[in-house]
């Protein structure tokens, strides 16, 4: 299997590779256009300095020989070549004796050669280097009227001194230790990459404790903070789904157990009528509950989608709040119950039905927690940006705690008035108003009562 780590290793040491190639190209590209003619002047300028001293000289051949020696000690090399065509090497020996056809005698008879003079052989900067008596320059010297031939070029090892050695050995120093830095560095970028693909693979498995240990100031520390928040949420996901399925198990398992055992009495024959009314009533309630439930599990699953459709309309918010007391003025009055309201005249456009679940389940609320012969007040007013809707009670109050998990599904802050409802009410409440870009905040205290307060926003809504 095809790991990150060789496939960032090979293109790293691929990348090295062709900078070398570009490299080395451009460097033959400067050679050629301007490092090669300037040195072969300077070559040539010494071979017309020794061209001029030896037909001066006038000197013998031995004489000529010391001369030619002394001039390769200083670190040339020379193939001299008399008439006849016999020629002699002062300096170090070449290589490659054998120059181009032709060459030794247009020199003699008063050319000159440029070295190499091919276009490959140009563009090639290492020939320029090379121990080749094709890298000399010729010119044609007389001496005592007797043609001659010189050819010159620096010694290779001068060219390649102490000080080449040393650029060639902090070269490669310089590439082990960036391929050294590349592999160690590949490794630590790698190793945070596997740790998560790790921690992937428990979430998979459903194991949301991974300990993922990644301190990275960088991209893939950032990462890793985005995956241990995904982690807490899913495991908090998890937890809630759990406890979700829990809860609807109990509150189906409940009224239908009660249905069914109420259902075996009314089939007994010695039942009497005033046993039956009141069995029938009983199944008749925990029907009306098992339906509720089903409709408000239906909403918030509703609600939990990111697509739900939002219809909207004009809806006047005073009259759909006043609609909503008169269906529970029956509620109201069995608990005796008094309610006031302040409502403005507002016209708002949003969602009618929506605002209506969230009118009926605050009011719900605010009867089922409320205290014998306690009161409740509404007001509705708009301010500059948003309109604000306040649902207050006089009713049993909520702790601290309970104010922090109000909202969650399923919770009931008085567990003794279980069976009046579902836990779902302020929890659909919150969905909602949140569809609807608004904010829901409640205040409460224990035994004095609790005080909704909805937030709408007002852009788009004046009428």
């Amino acid at each position: 299997m095809r790991t990150l780590y060789r496939e960032y290793i090979s293109a790293i040491l691929l990348i090295l590779g062709i900078s070398v190639c570009i490299g080395f190209i451009l460097a033959n590209v400067v050679y050629v256009v301007f490092t090669k003619d300037e040195m072969t002047q300077q070559n040539l300028e010494v071979a017309q300095e020794v061209v001029y001293v030896l037909e001066k000289m006038h000197a013998d051949d031995h004489f000529i020989d010391r001369f030619l020696e002394s001039v390769g000690q200083l670190g040339y090399q020379i193939y001299f070549v008399d008439g006849s065509g016999h020629g002699v090497t002062f300096g170090q020996p070449f290589e490659q004796q054998q120059l181009p056809a032709g060459t030794v005698d247009r020199v003699l008879q008063g050319g000159s050669y440029m070295g190499k003079e091919g276009l490959w052989d140009q563009f090639w900067m290492m020939g320029h280097f090379a121990n080749d008596i094709k890298n000399t320059i010729g010119l044609p010297l007389l001496i005592d009227q007797a043609p001659f031939a010189l050819f010159l070029k620096p010694d290779s090892e001068i060219l390649f001194s102490d000080i080449h050695m040393m650029l060639a050995g902090f070269i490669a120093a310089v590439a082990f230790v960036s391929v050294l830095g590349v592999i160690i560095m590949t490794k630590r970028l790698i190793h945070p990459i596997s740790e998560l693909s790790e921690a992937t693979k428990a979430i998979t498995n459903d194991d949301f404790t991974y300990n993922l240990k990644i301190n990275r100031q960088d991209e893939l520390g950032q990462l890793a903070d985005n995956f241990l928040q995904m982690q807490q949420q899913l495991l908090h996901n998890d937890v809630a789904r759990k406890s979700f399925i829990n809860n609807v198990s109990h509150d189906f398992q409940s009224p239908l157990m009660n249905i069914q055992g109420y259902a075996e009495l009314l089939l007994s024959p010695d039942l009497e009528e005033k046993d039956r009314l009141q069995y029938a009533g009983i199944v008749n309630d925990e029907a009306r509950r098992l339906s509720n439930l089903t409709k408000q599990l239906l909403l918030i699953t509703s609600l939990d989608q990111s697509g739900y459709p939002v219809k909207k309309s004009l809806v006047r918010l005073d009259v759909q709040i006043k609609e909503s007391i008169r269906k529970h003025q029956w509620s109201l009055q069995d608990q005796n119950l008094s309610i006031s309201y302040k409502l403005e005249e507002i016209v708002y456009v949003s969602d009618r039905e929506l605002l209506a679940i969230v009118w009926d389940n605050l009011l719900t609320n605010a009867i089922k927690y409320n205290q014998p012969s306690g009161h409740i007040f509404i007001a509705c007013r708009a301010d500059r940006d948003k309109v604000i809707i306040t649902f207050q009670d006089t009713g049993i109050g909520m702790s601290e705690e309970s104010i922090s998990q109000v909202f969650e599904r399923f919770y009931r802050a008085d567990t003794t008035r279980k069976k009046d409802g579902t836990g779902l009410g302020v929890s659909i409440v919150k969905e909602i108003i949140t569809l609807l870009n608004g904010t829901i905040t409640l205040e409460s205290e224990p035994g004095k009562g609790t005080t909704f307060t909805v937030m709408l926003p007002r852009e788009g809504n004046d009428e």
